[in-house]
């Protein structure tokens, strides 16, 4: 058996206890907008969010993480970390990586299979973005660059089109359908993500997705944290 395969199907699983699942990053408030009301909307709202944030920002941040941590190179981590929190430009998604950070961070300290310079490093960041602790995990289980950031945007738009399904809401055929058709993408994005993991070449301009967020902050109702 592929132990590597086993590894990374662990940190794509919903199951991972980060809480992944309570997030919608703003799609919440696009529905409650009535900008999405259909399957074809919802699907391109989070095709677009995968193609222009996604792909160009969170997944090049992984692979240069993953790079640094392989390095030993936890100057660089530290960079890239603080690098990556910057990018977060509305307080419900900077609260969700550093969350999720912390709650990944800490899992892996627990594991005993977590080697104890990880442990160390990670224990000495302030604030730790989320993308940071899952790339030390694929780096310690040497997992190929395209197959971690394969797999990380996988587990991202699965939270997407399930939350889409909650709150359009769709039927789980019709979100089957949204994941079938946006996961074709996810090679490519996946090999662009590489081009671009020196955090130079990051890109994070989605002024649609990022007003969604700023709204849900204030929404009156709401089911998820972002």
């Amino acid at each position: 058996m592929n132990l590597q395969l086993v590894r990374l199907l662990h940190l794509a699983s919903p199951a991972l206890p980060v809480g992944a699942f309570s997030y919608s990053q703003g799609l919440e408030w696009a529905v409650e907008s009535g900008a999405l009301t259909t399957e074809a909307s919802a699907r391109q709202w989070i095709r677009d969010a995968l193609h222009f944030a996604l792909a160009r920002c969170e997944a090049p941040a992984l692979i240069g993480l993953m790079r640094a941590w392989r390095a030993g190179d936890l100057a660089t981590v530290r960079r890239l970390n603080a690098s990556f929190i910057a990018t977060r430009e509305t307080a419900e998604l900077r609260a969700e990586t550093l969350q999720m950070g912390y709650s990944l961070a800490r899992l892996l300290r627990d594991l005993p299979d977590t080697p104890d310079a990880v442990k160390h490093a990670l224990g000495t960041l302030d604030e730790t973005a989320f993308p940071t602790p899952w790339a030390a995990a694929a780096a310690h289980w040497q997992i190929a660059e395209a197959e971690a950031a394969t797999s990380y945007l996988w587990a991202w738009l699965e939270n997407q089109v399930m939350a889409a399904v909650k709150l359009v809401p769709l039927g789980q055929t019709a979100g089957q359908r949204m994941l079938v058709a946006l996961a074709e993408d996810l090679p490519a994005l996946a090999v662009e993500a590489a081009r671009r993991a020196d955090s130079e070449d990051w890109e994070n301009f989605t002024p649609g997705m990022t007003l969604a967020c700023c709204l849900h902050e204030t929404q009156y109702t709401r089911l998820f944290r972002s």
